[in-house]
């Protein structure tokens, strides 16, 4: 977040570079920055002339070359923005020759998404001398929640830890997605509100009851009758439940427990940092390794790794929810 802050500062300070390499496994930040430089670098009035979009699966990395070393037309500089770049992998250091010299005149941005330059190939030590290469990083899921508070915090929103469980278990790590969301709930919802786990219910379609959040509170507390309803419903209603995500989520929590019985320090604070989960879900890894001692946890991971290969059609002749169901019932029993 800060390296994004001096990106957009020093182009608000005029200090705009010639090119700009955003690449990186999470195309959010990409998409950020090259949509701020679209829209700042030049005034309306310039855009019409100088300003151009290419599309890599539609041009080479000779037509870049070439729109890049073209003078603006009535303006300082021009902006030549290549979008789905990395659909140019192949070619890609071909752009050498070009960023060891580059257009004074022209910032090129490059949005390579899903792929890193090599550190090793000429092209990302030239680029590093007379551009800026930013590499949008995935955040791991126990990061995606304090992202969404600070996304909110940012518009006057406070959100519940609950909540923002919620839309981490729904729309996983897509930081896209979750943007889309926020931004509903931020129309419809007043400024200084706190967001609650009925407004994700209300306004994004999230259950507050039944959710793969709720069913593992239920499992740790081994509150049969409780996880046995969630699991009926999520049979119920297969497509916003798929049992894959169910049984990915419910591994994340046993692994994690499974830590947790190896922990010498078993504070609150050393907790929360060895594995990665907020102070709010702490204690629901307290009760559970009260209810499923080491032995039971390393049983429990055995029968998720069993579930998970049935559920994709491996060796079983099952259907989803009927493996849903027996893999609830060997955890609980």
């Amino acid at each position: 977040m800060n390296e994004i802050r001096t990106i957009v500062s020093d182009i608000k300070k005029g200090n705009v570079k010639p090119i700009y390499f955003l690449m990186g496994e999470e195309p959010y930040y990409i998409d950020k920055i090259s949509d701020y430089i679209e829209e700042t670098v030049l005034d309306e009035s310039e855009k019409g002339f100088n300003q151009q979009v290419l599309y890599g699966r539609d041009a080479s990395v000779e037509d870049i070359i070439s729109s890049a070393k073209r003078y603006p037309m009535m303006a300082e500089k021009q902006v030549l923005i290549v979008k789905e770049a990395q659909d140019l992998s192949r070619t890609i250091e071909k752009l050498v020759s070009y960023a060891q010299n580059p257009q004074p005149t022209t910032v090129l941005v490059i949005n390579y998404k899903y792929k890193k330059l090599d550190k090793r190939k000429k092209l990302h030590k030239a680029i590093t001398k007379s551009g800026l290469i930013f590499e949008s990083k995935k955040l791991y899921e126990n990061q995606v929640a304090d992202w969404i508070r600070r996304v909110l915090s940012g518009k006057k929103y406070q959100i519940e830890p609950k909540a923002a469980q919620m839309l981490v278990e729904f729309l996983g790590t897509d930081l896209s997605k979750i943007s889309n969301e926020l931004s509903k709930l931020m129309l419809i919802l007043p400024k200084e509100t706190i967001i609650n786990d009925k407004h994700i219910e209300e306004n994004i379609g999230i259950s507050k009851d039944f959710n793969n959040f709720e069913l593992q509170k239920a499992i740790g507390s081994k509150d049969i009758v409780k996880a046995n309803r969630i699991i009926n419903y999520f049979v119920e209603n297969p497509k916003n439940n798929p049992t894959i995500m169910t049984i990915s989520l419910l591994n994340n929590f046993f692994t994690k427990l499974l830590l947790f019985h190896g922990l010498q320090d078993k504070s609150k604070s050393a907790v929360s940092k060895s594995l990665g989960v907020g102070f709010y879900f702490i204690d629901d890894y307290f009760m559970a390794a009260r209810n499923y001692p080491m032995r039971k946890v390393a049983q429990v991971i055995a029968f998720l790794r069993d579930a998970d290969v049935k559920s994709k059609g491996v060796g079983a002749n099952q259907t989803q929810g009927d493996i849903l169901k027996e893999l609830i019932f060997k955890i609980l029993h």
